[in-house]
Parts: structure tokens; C-alpha cells; sequence
């Protein structure tokens, strides 16, 4: 049976855009800021349960990282480094983001 019509939902659901996108740009934001922070898979599924990106980073340093002496400007800080993560998603999803299985096919 051939579909009529498909209906997607938002992100992550052609590509797995949180684990290949936005996980990688976050880590590539944090190296280039000098910070050894590296968000692996499993993390990186925990730290989903806080929406929204610079909320996540205020999370991740007060519950993961409790030894980081946050700056005076930390505020900054993490918008810096949320400017800067958007900046190599959008390179990562220009770049082409791996389709999950079968849907190339299903396309």
C-alpha cells in the first residue's frame, strides 16, 4: 500500500537531529570555549528532560559539573556558548545530518 500523504512531527524525526546535530554542536561550542565539557549519548538522553539549550547548560554545570567556578559574566557565558552551538548546528544540518533507517526509502 502506498501512503496519500505523510505528516511529520518536528525535529528528530527524519534524522536523529538531537544525537548527531545538536549534541556534536554543543560539544564543538564547548571546545572551542576552552571547556573540557563533552556531552556523550547517554548524557546527552538526560540532559533532554530540560528544554531548551541554554537552560540545559545552566543545568548540566549545577548538577554535573559542581567543581567549574563559573565567571562573573556566566550569564554570558551561556548565551556565548548557546550563539555558538546554533552556529555549528546550522554547518552540521547543511552539511547533511544521517537519515534514520528506511526513510530515504520511505521518501
Amino acid at each position: 500500500m502506498i501512503p496519500k500523504a505523510l505528516i511529520f512531527d518536528v525535529d528528530g524525526t527524519l534524522a536523529d537531529s538531537e544525537r548527531d546535530g545538536h549534541r556534536v554542536a554543543f560539544n564543538r561550542a564547548f571546545a572551542e570555549a576552552g571547556l573540557d565539557w563533552v556531552w556523550d549519548v547517554p548524557l546527552y538522553g538526560d540532559l533532554l528532560a530540560i528544554t531548551g539549550g541554554k537552560e540545559r547548560i545552566r543545568h548540566y554545570v549545577e548538577r554535573y559539573r559542581p567543581d567549574f567556578r563559573a565567571p562573573r559574566d556566566f550569564a554570558d557565558l551561556v548565551v556565548r556558548l548557546h550563539a555558538e552551538k546554533t552556529r555549528h548546528y546550522a554547518a552540521l544540518v547543511a552539511a547533511g545530518i544521517p537519515l534514520r533507517p528506511g526513510v530515504r526509502r520511505l521518501l
